[in-house]
């Protein structure tokens, strides 16, 4: 426990996810927003229509469904920031084997960096992400955000809110697809479920004052927030981009970051 503690205080890419965690629940409430709103409208339905004697009586918002929301979308996102590092540990190891593995992780390095610190451009530059218009996933958010708003009444008040949460994991977002890429580069399920689970947590305190206290975010507030945020995800992409430059014979000044050393 002391060796992680240690690990975690010592690395500035978790640093960085927490820092876009945190900065990132302005996004979070574009996305997630209309459904926060949603369950927490039936949460307090739910709870409004419990009385006495006939008398509707109208209880304070169950702060731990909230949590349990927010906890199923943590490891939601821990799960697939695992599967994508387990996904970079195998692309590296068949490139030990071919004997390749500096140069893929170079390139990969270079690539995953250069799209994250080009989406932390687009956030400072719009003030704003683009929304869901990823390709090919347009369609399946659709599906997906249907589904899930048809089970909200059934799900809403006992321990399914956890999948409620969870699906969140598996929506278009461009806030969550650069940290999946980043894990990725890294190459490390462990690494990868430990920044996306840091990340997470980042966004919950938003999301819960938002579910049970605030219902709405000012135009500018979220401007400035989503511009802070550009500047964590160029300070992420950085990482692998120039540790993918320096595997190529370019050097630039960065923080060493953990990655998966490929087998043999």
């Amino acid at each position: 426990m002391i060796e992680l503690a240690g690990a975690v205080g010592g690395d500035v890419s978790l640093l960085v996810f927490l820092a876009i965690g945190v900065l990132g629940g302005a996004h979070c409430l574009g996305m997630c927003g209309p459904l926060v709103t949603l369950y927490a409208d039936r949460l307090g339905a739910a709870e409004s229509s419990r009385g006495d004697g006939g008398t509707t009586r109208v209880r304070p918002v169950d702060v731990r469904q909230h949590l349990l929301f927010n906890a199923g979308r943590t490891l939601s996102y821990a799960t697939i920031g695992a599967l994508m590092g387990a996904l970079g540990a195998l692309l590296f190891d068949v490139a030990a084997v071919a004997a390749l593995a500096t140069d893929v992780r170079a390139v990969t390095g270079v690539l995953a960096g250069g799209v994250i610190v080009a989406t932390g451009a687009g956030y400072l530059l719009r003030g704003t992400a683009r929304g869901h218009s990823l390709p090919l996933v347009g369609g399946a958010f659709s599906r997906v955000y249907g589904a899930v708003t048809a089970r909200v009444d059934e799900w809403v008040r006992g321990p399914r809110i956890v999948a409620l949460g969870a699906i969140h994991g598996l929506l278009p977002c461009p806030l969550l697809y650069p940290a999946f890429l980043y894990a990725f580069a890294v190459g490390s399920p462990t690494r990868g479920a430990l920044s996306l689970a840091v990340l997470g947590a980042g966004t919950v305190p938003t999301l819960l004052a938002y579910g049970t206290v605030f219902q709405s975010l000012g135009t500018d507030t979220r401007v400035g927030l989503h511009r802070a945020l550009g500047v964590a995800f160029v300070a992420l992409g950085y990482l692998p981009l120039a540790h993918g430059l320096g595997l190529l014979g370019v050097h630039l000044p960065h923080p060493s970051i953990p990655v998966y050393q490929p087998l043999g």
